[in-house]
């Protein structure tokens, strides 16, 4: 019987585990580096240990570190999550070395399917089809278009697609100094991009007495970056038979490696039906959870089980109903998915009927790795939480998610919540027409457009005013219940300018005895004012405005969509204003490459340095065509957000 387990990873995985221990009585061991310190499953855990330093190769990726964490707190087993050293075949075998129960398959079948390039030489002998792998150094016109992939490790992490011969070299290149960031290993192969494919993959859970189960297969096709932010089970492009053949080959890739534990088996199906092998990934995965809700199962509970030596039921549960997961990450999708760091000020989702579980019937899940006040660093993985809605058909459960994405409170960073929102409603998402190329086919311009339209923003703006007039007026004993600025005769309106989404929003109101009004919003009148709650009757409706505030930002919820404004103050700071042409860091990170030099004529959209964070690497434009002035970067130095990266002078004659 395992009696303490060391839980080697962090954010939200590591919080599911520790959960899953919890239920079973069993003592945990959480890890954290620096920046997590404060991090919400190292609060959760009976125990915590420092793993000194930030950089995921200094800590999570130690297994020196984790093991002697393990040691110190007298755990007995590790469960490596997903990510980091959790398909590392030496870290498994050291952890058995050391006397410890490794939760995950055997350190062999992890070594055979560690490398995707031998993993498809397997799968290929135990009859699984698999597409052909193509030598970077031997890759010809008629191979186009292809893919190129890191051999260890996944995530999207050291993948680049190739339409031409000449972007080849720069595109293998940069791919494997991601997988080395990401995995260690640099090593890097191609395959041919079967284009307008779908990801499917097979979820399997095998024990050590011979018995593989299938529970059916997810849906991954909605990507971006080659990493998936919407998956669902099961998938509506596979019928009975095709799930048969699917699970069928699954099996038996799973029985070819001697697979033990949970684990899951990638394909890509081609139009006309026929699919072939990816990878087996040898880990729990990200989107399990719509799996567990389908199937009514606990999958880390059942890992922990299997590592006991625990036989499995000869047969799976029958799957009920429809489950859809979305990623909600710290991104900006409309600016080429930037990450986003630093303070999540609010972190509220409506709805919830339970947290990294199975809801009691059908209804939402959340999975989150973050709570109001927490951290975001620029180290690790922008992932703030899973949101999943389980319900008896799958257009119920787009609905149910939907609504709580788009009620939700997230305030401090940027997120790709607004885009999620407008997927689970668009169509040909409705109607199961989804592809590994679905965003770029439907397009981001729609798809990434704000869910507060002008009209919204405009009146947002006038619920923030109001409130924070309403917020100055607080304790008053004369006129308490109403904004500041009421005046008993007509006199010059209240003004308050915000910087908003598309540009400065001047809000101008009078508040007498007529009641409000106000040119910004013609016709809308005041029904209530309170700091943080503003009620307006807007185009023959009332509505309700949450408004908060964080420094400078103001964050209005509504009805009508998220609203983030930026208080403008009426005497500008000269000491704070940029150079026209200024190149600036959008992020913190480290400087790769610098693929410019001073006094160099660029265009506008021109690369001029390339920044690595969150573990991908972030292309920085030129704002406008000109001649670099300043300089200010080199390769291996880190920025700050903000910072000034060059200036462009000027427009070339």
């Amino acid at each position: 019987m395992i009696n303490r387990v060391l839980v080697a990873n962090r954010g939200e995985i590591a919080r599911r585990v520790l959960r899953a221990c919890r239920d079973l009585g069993i003592g945990t061991v959480a890890v954290h580096s620096d920046p997590d310190a404060g991090a919400p499953h190292v609060r959760e855990a009976d125990a915590a240990g420092r793993l000194p330093g930030a950089s995921p190769a200094e800590t999570y990726l130690s297994a020196e570190r984790l093991l002697d964490v393990a040691g110190r707190a007298g755990a007995d087993a590790v469960h490596p999550g997903y990510g980091f050293l959790s398909e590392n075949a030496d870290f498994a075998r050291a952890v058995v070395d050391a006397g410890l129960v490794w939760i995950g398959p055997p350190p062999e079948a992890i070594a055979a399917m560690g490398s995707k390039i031998e993993a498809k030489k397997l799968m290929a002998a135990a009859d699984v089809p698999v597409l052909p792998e193509l030598d970077p150094a031997q890759v010809a016109e008629p191979d186009l278009p292809l893919l190129v992939k890191a051999s260890a490790g996944g995530g999207g992490r050291g993948m680049r697609v190739v339409r031409a011969l000449e972007e080849l070299p720069d595109a293998v290149a940069g791919a494997r100094r991601e997988a080395e960031s990401a995995f260690g290993d640099p090593t890097v192969f191609c395959e041919p991009l079967l284009v307008n494919a779908r990801h499917i993959e097979v979820q399997v859970l095998a024990d050590a007495h011979g018995t593989v189960w299938t529970l059916g297969e997810r849906e991954c096709s909605v990507q971006r970056r080659h990493q998936k932010i919407i998956e669902e089970a099961p998938s509506p492009a596979v019928g009975p038979e095709l799930r048969a053949r699917l699970c069928e080959a699954a099996a038996n890739a799973a029985r070819a490696i001697g697979y033990v534990g949970a684990g899951t088996v990638e394909f890509m199906l081609a139009r006309d039906g026929r699919f072939y092998f990816l990878e087996v990934n040898t880990r729990l995965q990200v989107e399990h959870p719509v799996t567990e809700c389908v199937y009514g199962v606990d999958l880390v509970r059942l890992q922990i089980e299997v590592a006991e030596g625990a036989r499995l039921p000869e047969a799976p549960p029958e799957p009920r109903g429809h489950a859809i997961e979305v990623r909600l990450y710290a991104e900006d999708p409309a600016r080429d998915w930037r990450p986003a760091s630093g303070t999540l000020h609010t972190f509220e989702v409506p709805g919830v009927d339970a947290e990294f579980a199975v809801p009691a019937g059908h209804g939402l899940r959340l999975d989150s790795g973050v709570e109001s006040g927490s951290e975001v660093g620029v180290h690790y993985d922008p992932m703030l939480a899973k949101v999943i809605a389980w319900a008896p058909s799958r257009a119920a459960a787009a609905r149910r998610l939907a609504a709580a994405l788009r009620g939700a409170r997230i305030h401090g960073l940027t997120t790709n919540r607004d885009l999620l929102v407008r997927v689970l409603g668009e169509p040909a998402f409705l109607d199961g027409d989804t592809d590994t190329g679905y965003l770029d086919r439907i397009g981001l311009d729609t798809l990434a457009a704000p869910l507060a339209d002008e009209a919204a923003v405009r009146v947002s703006a006038l619920a923030a005013a109001l409130a924070q007039a309403a917020g100055n007026r607080a304790g008053a004993s004369v006129l308490g219940g109403l904004p500041s600025g009421w005046r008993n005769v007509r006199s010059q309106p209240q003004r308050r300018t915000f910087e908003g989404p598309g540009g400065p929003v001047d809000v101008d109101y009078r508040l007498d005895r007529n009641g409000l009004a106000s040119e910004l919003c013609p016709g809308t009148s005041l029904v209530a004012a309170a700091p943080e709650r503003v009620v307006l009757d807007h185009d023959g409706l009332r509505e309700t405005f949450t408004v908060t505030t964080a420094g400078d930002a103001v964050h209005v919820d509504s009805r009508l969509g998220p609203v983030t404004l930026a208080a403008v103050p009426r005497f500008a700071d000269p000491s704070g204003q940029i150079a026209p042409g200024s190149l600036l860091a959008p992020m913190p990170g480290t400087v790769v490459r610098v693929e410019t030099e001073l006094g160099a004529t660029v265009a506008e959209g021109q690369t001029l340095v390339v920044l690595e964070a969150m573990k991908m690497e972030h292309r920085i434009a030129a704002p406008s065509a000109g001649t670099v002035a300043e300089l200010n970067v080199a390769a291996g130095r880190q920025v700050e957000s903000g910072a000034v990266l060059a200036v462009i002078e000027g427009t070339p004659e």
